[in-house]
């Protein structure tokens, strides 16, 4: 992992630091919502594996910047969860570029959606009996169904990313949550 940073993201205008698969789908699907090419507008989204490695990509943007960029780098943005806020503080981060999901991702997105239209969207799928079983195991069922749909996508690889596209998808240009608007905000002049 000498270089965490492909040259299409260093060379971007905007690199948008996210936690993971999920979170880079979210954008993107928030992307397609309001009709953009991320790629035309230079901003890039990379997932960074975890939150705490955000320091590690924003020392890796900055040393690529002063070599490659005399100019400066690219802007800097943070999309995380409302637990990991710190991280990307510590990281050098202004709040202003940073994007807190309350509490997470999921959640904005539940919020957003409502609980039908997500069930919908299982629906569509082709998830929605696997829900309703995993609704009914023992540890679930006392709990909130925003709760069981927190957990229920992260049960498998791939689901939370799946979702993470298919509920951004799913929502109407003025329904997508601030955070992703926030992420996809026109560059700050230089």
């Amino acid at each position: 992992m000498t270089d965490l940073i492909r040259d299409d993201d260093a060379n971007a205008r905007v690199v948008v630091l996210v936690e993971g698969a999920s979170d880079r789908a979210a954008v993107h699907a928030a992307a397609a919502v309001l009709g953009r090419d991320l790629a035309a507008e230079r901003l890039a989204v990379v997932p960074m594996g975890g939150a705490m490695s955000v320091r590690r990509f924003v020392e890796a943007l900055g040393r690529r910047s002063a070599a490659d960029r005399p100019g400066g780098g690219p802007e800097v943005r943070g999309l995380c969860d409302a637990a990991e806020r710190p991280f990307y503080e510590r990281a050098g981060l202004p709040e202003a570029a940073i994007a807190v999901c309350r509490p997470d991702l999921e959640g904005e997105l539940i919020d957003a959606l409502g609980l039908p239209a997500v069930e919908e969207v299982l629906a569509r799928a082709g998830d929605l009996k696997l829900f309703r079983t995993f609704q009914n195991q023992p540890a679930q069922r006392a709990r909130p169904p925003e709760a069981q749909l927190h957990r229920f996508f992260g049960t498998t690889s791939g689901r939370k990313e799946q979702y993470g596209r298919l509920l951004t998808a799913a929502l109407a240009p003025d329904r997508l949550p601030e955070p992703l608007l926030a992420v996809l905000a026109a560059p700050r002049p230089a």
